[in-house]
This record gives structure tokens, sequence and C-alpha cells, in this order.
């Protein structure tokens, strides 16, 4: 096998590996979340709205890290920045 072939392997197992890794701890984090909010909602459920808005907050941040990841993933994938280097 030649050193492009090589690189594109290697590139894509680093890809799948980044974006299981990457997709894990978001998704880990976002149980961690809606546990904690169910859980404040079952002592203080008078305060849902502000409960319900802080979540959904911290969801949307915690999900932006998982499309970081998949935005490199898809870089690495289908647009390789050190590709150039191997090509020469």
């Amino acid at each position: 096998m030649n050193d492009m072939t090589w690189f594109t392997l290697i590139s894509t197992v680093a890809a799948v590996l980044g974006i299981a890794i990457g997709v894990m701890f978001p998704s880990l984090a976002m149980g961690k979340a809606i546990a904690s909010a169910l859980e404040a909602l079952s002592r203080q459920p008078e305060a849902e709205k502000a409960i319900m808005r802080t979540l959904f907050i911290g969801l949307a941040m915690i999900e932006s890290l998982a499309i970081y990841v998949l935005v490199v993933v898809l870089i690495i994938l289908f647009r390789n920045p050190l590709l150039e280097y191997i090509l020469k």
C-alpha cells in the first residue's frame, strides 16, 4: 500500500474515533443535565419555567460541542488540510 492509502485509512480511523468520543461525552453531559433538571423539578415544581429555560440553554450549549466535533470530522474526511503535504 502506498502513502496515500495509509494516510486515507489513518484519517478515516481517526475521524471515526473522534466522532465516537466527541459524541459520547456530550451525550453523557446531556443525560446528567436532564436528570438534574428532573430532580430539581420534583423538589420545586413552582420553579418550572426557570429550570426549563436554564435546561434548554444548557442543552443547546452541550449540543454545540457535538456539532463542532461533527464539523471537524467532516473536514478531516472530505477536505483534509494535510493531504496537500502527502501529494507533494
